[in-house]
């Protein structure tokens, strides 16, 4: 493919990725599915090129800023504290899976050598963080289960990665070792996880004395990058690397990010994330194509390979609900013996873990560089893909009402200590301490009366609001939509006088940067 043929298949994916997401919102469906099948449906228009993924590039362009966005925002505190659910789901719910799946396939094919079927375990047990984000983005979870799965996204794909890569050495040396395999797993996440913590210290050392706030913003963009590459170059887990840098960045960026870069960082990043997610399930399914062909058509796929997949696909979705439910049964028991640290989450909150499986970018990368001459690669491709298609299909599409029919709520006694008006009211109060000490000069005279009577002001307001939400809910909610009324008419007012040519750009621009933060912190108070 020529250069500039590539840039503008390039441009087409991005408009096609802003055209399918406007639609998906409209329709009410996950925008992953929405991607998945339009990248589908554009694979087989005439004229277009067979997309051909190289597994390296698609993990290396894809994965760290990813995996560094959902550590970024993570609540640190809740995943400490639920560490040991997270593993669970991360580790131990992708070995048993990736055992579930070989047993199946060796079963289905007997021909198959079971090396290859654990690689083909391997490769569709870790669910993706990518699907993973895609799919609870809009849906409202209990803090805890949230944490669960965010967690889990962020540590499983290591897992998967190490168990393949034993899968392959075993099937191309015939030997296997559990206790090599622990080990190398061991070495692999500890490394990784300290040249995270290395790359994010730097980080943060350098990002004090930058400075210049575009710069701050550029190193924060290429961070995640350095860390997995570096991982990588060193022979352990760069996404462990990426995930434990984002981890660090995140927990800092309050203290050495200024509110202007943070709220332009922000923009640019989640643009980026937008983007980058979009691109990923449009690549999926625009080598749908490639897979077929490869194989010999649709024909082949649904007379040969339809059945086992069908069955593989079965026994991956039973095994997740068997891990998750045998886990809530040993906490049960263990609750029964005395043992009362951990809580289960219930039976319908294990259904909705049990449901969010989807699986994307990094089952296809790694199905993708399975070895040439590798038993069974053909198969593992397409039921790689199968996997991806249907998991993200259906249970995205249906997480949704699996989580309505839950009727989840928040535990009693589970949750922040103080609430957001809570926290306001402190913030307020420490805020007018400041200013009653500052409002006065050395003589004894003020000199910031109206200061000092608006800082009043709101300590007294939200003192009276906080724990008081619903009382105020109507008074607050019409406040601010008349605050919003009040900017449009100044920002109608400041067109105008541009347009007649009363003020100049500059002046239109600063005037309107106040106006723009005005209208975020209502928009933002009214949410909250």
């Amino acid at each position: 493919m020529e250069p500039m043929q590539l840039f503008e298949l390039v441009i087409a994916m991005l408009l096609a990725i802003i055209a399918l997401q406007y639609v998906a919102t409209k329709l009410g469906v996950p925008p992953a599915a929405a991607l998945l099948i339009g990248g589908g449906l554009l694979a087989f228009l005439p004229g277009l090129p067979v997309i051909s993924l190289d597994p390296a590039l698609v993990l290396v362009i894809f994965l760290p800023p990813l995996l560094m966005d959902g550590a970024w925002f993570i609540a640190l505190g809740h995943l400490k504290r639920h560490m040991i659910g997270i593993l669970s789901l991360a580790v131990g719910a992708v070995i048993f899976t990736t055992v579930v799946v070989a047993a199946v396939t060796h079963a289905l094919l007997p021909d198959l050598p079971w090396a290859a079927c654990a690689a083909l375990g391997a490769i569709v047990s870790p669910p993706d963080a990518v699907s993973a984000r895609a799919a609870l983005a809009n849906v409202p979870l209990p803090a805890r289960l949230s944490i669960l799965l965010e967690g889990e996204s962020l540590l499983n794909d290591a897992t998967g990665l190490v168990l393949f890569r034993f899968a392959v050495a075993a099937a191309v040396t015939g030997s296997f070792s559990a206790v090599d395999a622990l080990g190398s797993f061991l070495f692999l996440a500890i490394g990784g996880a300290l040249v995270g913590a290395a790359i994010g210290a730097v980080w943060v050392f350098l990002v004090r004395r930058l400075g210049d706030e575009y710069l701050m913003i550029a190193a924060a963009v290429i961070v995640p990058w350095i860390s997995y590459l570096l991982g990588e170059q060193i022979h352990v887990s760069g996404v462990i690397a990426a995930v434990v840098t984002g981890l660090v960045c995140g927990w800092y960026q309050h203290v050495v990010f200024s509110a202007a870069v943070r709220m332009r960082g922000t923009s640019f990043w989640t643009v980026l994330i937008f983007l980058l997610e979009g691109s990923v399930f449009m690549l999926i399914g625009s080598s749908l194509r490639g897979v077929v062909e490869r194989v010999g058509g649709f024909e082949i796929v649904l007379q040969e390979m339809a059945g086992p997949i069908l069955l593989i696909l079965l026994a991956l979705t039973l095994a997740r609900f068997a891990w998750v439910y045998g886990s809530e049964a040993v906490i049960v028991l263990l609750r029964a013996l005395g043992w009362k640290r951990y809580k289960p989450v219930g039976a319908r909150g294990a259904a909705v873990l049990s449901w969010t499986g989807m699986r994307g970018v990094v089952t296809l990368a790694v199905a993708l560089s399975v070895p040439a001459d590798m038993p069974g690669r053909d198969f593992m491709l397409v039921c790689a893909f199968a996997v991806i298609l249907a998991t993200v299909i259906i249970q995205g599409m249906s997480l949704g009402a699996v989580i309505r029919w839950a009727e989840l709520r928040e535990p009693d006694g589970v949750g922040p200590r103080v609430s957001m008006s809570q926290a306001e009211a402190v913030m307020a109060q420490a805020q007018v301490e400041i200013v009653e000490r500052r409002a006065y000069n050395e003589a004894g005279e003020l000199v910031h009366p109206q200061l000092l009577k608006r800082y009043r002001a709101k300590a007294e307001i939200s003192a009276d609001y906080a724990g008081q939400e619903d009382q105020y809910a109507d008074r607050i909610q019409a406040h601010f939509d008349l605050v919003l009324e009040a900017i449009a008419a100044g920002r109608a007012e400041l067109l105008r006088l541009h347009r007649a040519g009363d003020i100049d750009e500059r002046t239109l621009q600063e005037l309107e940067r106040d106006l723009d933060l005005e209208e975020l912190s209502a928009i933002s108070a009214k949410a909250s």
